[in-house]
């Protein structure tokens, strides 16, 4: 059974008319309490009084019903009444727009503008409501400011708002992705900004938002959940910019979903040669899937980790992998339940593949690289070569069984050359890369380790040097920036060695290396900046108790939630992931104040900054550097700022299409580039469900 409107503009008008000559009556200051109730021509005294509120009027539920005849049940445990007359049944609930209408058998759903509610220890409903409820007129006496009703005078159920989800059937059943699409005969309400659609279950009201977004005329899809099967409501609801529910609409839908899963990116009986990108395509929202990969000829096979259920997954076969492959990729519920595709045959048959890695075309060496095989096939010896492309003629540089070589061109092989890789198979046969050319510098070269460009030294380091020419020795210099005087800190005859330096003073310096060859040659590595500070240095800090921290995140969580309708149970698992659980949050290295920055976010805040570390790479190693990050004056002001960087940086798009999704929000994240770590996700996932974050996702109308 639908809901209809029937001759929409006239009631429009008539509801328009009455509510004007009632606010024309109504003398400044009237109460609520003087309405009157006037049921089938006799005055009734209710105490409590019908009362208005925002331009509608509501009345004592009970009190009406019983009047005319209707039986009246109240649920304290779940704030509800239950109302029953002949074949007719309502059920209200405290607090929600949602009704449950009944008639025939059939149950009907809808939206009441305002949401019953007990006053003076009675429930109120709109009157409205009533007619709705027990198919009676009722109407509206603006003179006499009296609420009249009339048994005699059957009423239909009428809708509240004009709008309808046009891509469902009121009773549908919902076997997998589903269309959303709402539309608005009489035009959207003024001010709409955001539809969001509720998937509510229909003993409790309580379910999570599916879909949403800020067009509520626009199409989204809605991907069951395995846990909602069964009787379930759903609503679109407009709401305005501020958050403030506008109009919206309800029917009753029966998700049935039956697990289905199927890989993507092969074809039964296609031929496989080179990489290959798979997928799942499933029918329900799964928290992970893994593919599985299975040589039927050998018995060889491969299951990868837990991978993004949502994204691509890319495959490239080796030559070993050559002949009937099968594969299949298998999605898990929330609940770390398996559902398996079909298994999909086809013939692996890659060409061998040899390239080399480490060196781009038309380079410039002037620093180490390192150098590495690129095959889809197994090896017994790897030969990395250099070639003279005028003269044909080779230098091994290295010859290993596998692996990759460091190599730091010396002045002797300056000029243009090529870079190959050879390579034996087991079978003996050599395989040969296509080669590259680069550029050598003629220069001897000396690069520092141990210390990086603008690096903040707060004790002893270990300094070394790399060169591509031998040396008999080398020394390492503090020099002045200012008066370019240089002393010598530490060296010997050893070039390959490590010597620890203990800094005596603090102070802006520059450090150069020199090392001296065989022929008595100095070569000197360039200078680099960097700070001696010998002074207390501060930790990062609690921003409350651990056992605190989880309600503190919550309630941020929740009350960004309302605004933003960004996943409340997603936001606490990132604060507490990012933080330890609030224990570590960043101080001013040097001075101790406090940041209140709790996702790491670097630049200038509303605070200023604080001076913390971030990680640098010089000549092949990581060390630490300061770097300004964001200060704030609160923990709010950090919340804040982390949402409005999701919500508006335009990586963050794709996101921002899910946000309301824990667990899609999760995988989409890690795909924005949000965080490195590959497990982001996961960590994530395993935070909400061991702490039963997602009834922070709970939502009611």
């Amino acid at each position: 059974m639908q809901l209809v409107f029937k001759d929409r503009s006239k009631s429009l008008v008539i509801f328009l008319l009455v509510f004007f000559l009632f606010q024309c009556f109504l003398p400044r200051g009237a109460k609520a309490g003087e309405l009157k109730l006037v049921i089938d021509g006799r005055r009734i005294e209710a105490e409590p009084a019908p009362f208005l509120e925002g331009g509608r009027t509501l009345v004592p539920v009970r009190l009406v019903s019983e009047e005319l005849g209707a039986d009246v049940d109240w649920d304290e445990v779940n704030r509800t009444v239950h109302i029953k007359k002949g074949g007719r049944e309502v059920l209200l609930r405290i607090d929600s727009r949602l009704v449950a209408y009944k008639q025939q058998g059939e149950r009907v759903y809808g939206l009441s503008d305002v949401a019953p509610r007990i006053r003076d220890g009675r429930t109120f409903v709109p009157v409205r409501l009533v007619s709705n409820a027990l198919g009676v007129a009722v109407d509206w006496e603006a003179a006499s400011r009296t609420v009249v009703v009339d048994s005699r005078q059957a009423a239909g159920i009428t809708p509240f708002y004009s709008l309808e989800i046009a891509t469902l059937q009121p009773g549908q059943v919902i076997t997998g992705a589903t269309r959303l699409q709402t539309v608005f005969p009489d035009g959207l309400p003024a001010g709409a900004a955001e539809i969001k659609y509720l998937l509510l279950h229909p003993e409790t009201g309580r379910g999570r938002v599916v879909a949403r977004g800020s067009n509520p005329t626009a199409a989204y899809q809605w991907l069951p959940d395995l846990e909602e099967r069964g009787e379930r409501v759903l609503v679109a609801a407009v709401y305005d910019g501020a958050g403030n529910f506008l109009a919206g609409t309800a029917l009753g839908v029966q998700v049935a979903v039956e697990p289905r899963v199927s890989l993507t990116g092969v074809t039964p009986g296609g031929l496989i040669k080179d990489t290959v990108t798979l997928g799942a395509e499933v029918n329900f929202a799964p928290a992970y899937v893994k593919y599985e990969i299975v040589n039927q000829d050998t018995g060889k096979a491969f299951v990868t980790e837990e991978a993004d259920p949502f994204g691509p997954f890319s495959w490239t076969p080796m030559l070993e992998d050559k002949g009937s492959v099968t594969f299949r990729v298998t999605a898990y519920d929330q609940g770390g339940r398996a559902y398996p595709s079909q298994p999909v045959t086809a013939l692996v048959a890659p060409e061998p593949s040899l390239g080399l890695r480490g060196v781009k075309e038309g380079e410039t060496i002037t620093k180490p690289v390192n150098l590495l095989a690129s095959r889809n096939f197994p090896v017994s010896r790897t030969e990395f070569v250099l070639r003279d492309p005028r003269t044909g003629q080779e230098k091994i540089l290295a010859q290993i069984p596998y692996g990759g070589y460091r190599w730091f061109p010396g002045p002797e092989e300056a000029g243009s050359k090529e870079v190959l890789v050879r390579v034996v198979d087991p079978a003996g046969v050599t395989h040969t890369s296509p080669p590259v050319r680069v550029e050598i510098s003629a220069q001897p070269l000396l690069l520092l380790e141990g210390v990086g460009p603008n690096q903040v030294v707060t004790g002893p380091v270990e300094l070394s040097v790399t060169s591509n020419v031998p040396l008999t020795g080398v020394q390492f210099y503090l020099i002045n920036p200012k008066t370019g005087a240089r002393q010598a800190i530490a060296g010997g005859n050893d070039p390959g060695a490590k010597y620890t330096w203990t800094p005596a003073a603090e102070g802006q310096w520059h450090l150069q290396a020199e090392g001296t060859t065989a022929a008595g040659q100095r070569v000197t590595s360039e200078g680099v900046p960097f700070r001696v500070y010998l002074g207390e240095l501060y930790a990062a800090r609690p921003v409350v108790e651990k056992d605190k921290f989880l309600d503190l995140a919550a309630g941020l969580a929740s009350q960004s939630w309302q605004k933003t309708g960004m996943s409340a149970a997603l936001q606490t698992a990132q604060a507490i992931l990012e933080t330890g659980w609030g224990q570590s949050v960043p101080v001013d290295k040097y001075t101790g104040k406090f940041s209140f920055n709790l996702f790491g976010i670097k630049g200038t805040g509303p605070a200023g900054s604080v001076i913390s570390n971030t990680w640098e790479e010089y000549n092949g190693q990581t060390y630490r550097v300061d770097a300004n990050f964001r200060a704030y004056n609160s923990i709010e002001e950090s919340w804040a700022d982390h949402k409005e960087l999701l919500l508006t940086a335009s990586r963050y798009e794709p996101f921002r299409a899910v946000m309301h999704d824990s667990t899609q929000g999760a995988w989409a994240l890690k795909r924005a580039g949000y965080a490195t770590d590959s497990k982001y996700p996961l960590k994530l996932m395993d935070i909400i469900r061991r702490y039963d974050l997602q009834k922070l996702d709970e939502v009611k109308i």
